[in-house]
């Protein structure tokens, strides 16, 4: 008997983004059969972001952080990845264009993420590095790990203390992270390899505009982690503003005073901005954007008007829940953090699945399930609506949620056996630094007096200033 079977055209899914929610819808769409899924990200591989800083400061390496997207999904035969940019959407004619080549879609999900947010102030950034990818994590590597060589060399007491201090700005979750695994480095892990330096002697200052570190926090365990700070050697100052950074010079004011601190390694951990795919769904197909550039969806994260073009993780201004205690005004947007965007991401792919077979879903529900901060070596503060926590338990908490999330088995196992090594040694994981060899040859200046250089036509280069190196993993 002749088959009279009508074949159906498969689904066309693009995914714009391989973080956490882009990532999840993948995975999720993967082994369904009458979609097929193509995921489009800059990088072929996912970051584990919340680990950035410890990447930074020597502690991980960058691969015991990141997995290729193509072995994440390997298994999942729908799936096909594409190392590429979207540099535009036509929603009328349901594309996305590439560098080279557009790329038809029956459903398009974008979770580009957030970059850094300067507020008006862009040129600060080639000072103050942010740290939102693998390049930022290991320019702020080169300048930390950097600073203290310098320090090492340098023969005035003045400029060896602008090498020896370290400016934060900025006291969410990132900004304390930071500080406290600065102090950890400084006032443990390199006490003893420096000959010519007290290390100890390090100071680092932490900023934060607001009246307290962590204001995501509830205040009582925003005290705590400042407390925790201040006991590992941070100097801790809240409703401080950064008014100008000039090179190695940052201006703070704190009420009516005005402070200028001189710090050869500023560290920006202030704000963020959305991807410019946010401005580019407003110009093509009507999104509304909030004041940092993310775009306002809909309760089931689709966009007005375009049922089909869906917006997850940091990009999404999703302000359709009332968060209740952790909330105290209400209906507030959703935080830009991990499991938001995990937990998005695998409610876009259930609702592609239902409306394949015709059905549903109600609108997206996050469950919340707290946040979490490490302050050093071994203290946290944890946030899980009633039940809060503090220090070394917090802290044993704070390790195994890290260690689930991490996608790949390998990156667990080796992130498990680098934090028990570093527990007990105080030793970082993966602190070699090697300039590009076009550079070895060159002098590093090291803010010294003219007649002391080598090339007295050639200016003065701080670390920033120098091409980005190679870093060797150890």
């Amino acid at each position: 008997m002749k088959n009279t079977a009508i074949e159906t055209k498969p689904h066309q899914v693009v995914i714009v983004g391989g973080g956490f929610g882009g990532l999840y819808a993948a995975k999720a769409l993967g082994k369904t059969k009458q979609v097929e899924v193509t995921l489009i990200d800059k990088r072929n591989f996912h970051l584990f972001q919340p680990l950035l800083y410890q990447v930074a400061t020597g502690k991980l390496s960058p691969g015991d952080i990141s997995s290729p997207l193509r072995a994440i999904l390997s298994a999942h035969r729908h799936v096909r990845v594409l190392m590429d940019a979207v540099i535009d959407i036509d929603p009328q004619q349901q594309q996305v264009t590439l560098t080279h080549t557009t790329l038809p879609y029956d459903t398009l999900v974008v979770a580009t993420g957030v970059s850094h947010h300067y507020f008006g102030h862009d040129q600060w950034a080639e000072a103050a590095p942010g740290l939102k990818t693998l390049e930022d994590a290991l320019e702020m590597r080169k300048r930390i790990f950097g600073a203290f060589e310098a320090a090492e060399k340098e023969s005035d007491p003045e400029r060896r203390r602008a090498w020896l201090t370290f400016v934060v700005v900025g006291g969410g979750p990132t900004g304390v992270e930071l500080a406290g695994a600065l102090a950890e480095l400084a006032f443990h892990t390199l006490k003893d390899e420096f000959h010519h330096i007290d290390t100890t002697e390090t100071r680092i200052l932490l900023l934060e505009g607001l009246d307290r570190v962590l204001p995501p926090y509830p205040a009582d365990l925003s005290a705590k982690a400042a407390d925790s700070l201040k006991e590992l050697g941070v100097t801790v100052r809240t409703q401080s503003l950064v008014t100008d950074i000039d090179d190695d010079v940052v201006t703070v004011r704190q009420g009516e005073q005005t402070e200028q601190v001189r710090a050869k390694t500023i560290l920006w951990a202030a704000g963020v901005r959305a991807s410019a795919l946010g401005k580019v769904l407003a110009a093509r197909a009507g999104a509304q954007l909030d004041r940092s550039g993310r775009v306002m969806v809909n309760p089931d994260l689709s966009l007005p008007e375009q049922p089909n073009i869906f917006v997850v993780g940091d990009l999404a201004h999703f302000a359709h829940q009332d968060l209740g205690a952790a909330s105290p005004e209400g209906k507030q947007p959703l935080p830009g953090v991990a499991p938001v965007a995990m937990q998005q991401g695998a409610y876009i792919a259930k609702l592609i699945q239902r409306r394949l077979r015709g059905d549903d879903l109600p609108p997206f529900h996050y469950d919340d399930v707290g946040n979490l901060a490490v302050i050093g070596h071994h203290a946290a503060v944890v946030n899980m609506g009633r039940f809060k926590l503090w220090g070394f338990p917090a802290w044993l908490i704070w390790i195994f949620v890290h260690i689930y999330y991490l996608i790949e088995f390998d990156n667990k196992l080796v992130v498990m056996i680098q934090w028990l090594w570093s527990y007990f040694t105080h030793k970082g994981g993966s602190r070699l630094i090697t300039w590009e060899e076009s550079r070895l040859d060159e002098p590093m200046v090291v803010d010294q007096e003219p007649q002391r250089v080598e090339r007295h036509d050639a200016p003065e280069r701080t670390l920033g200033e120098l091409k980005a190196p190679v870093i060797a993993e150890s």
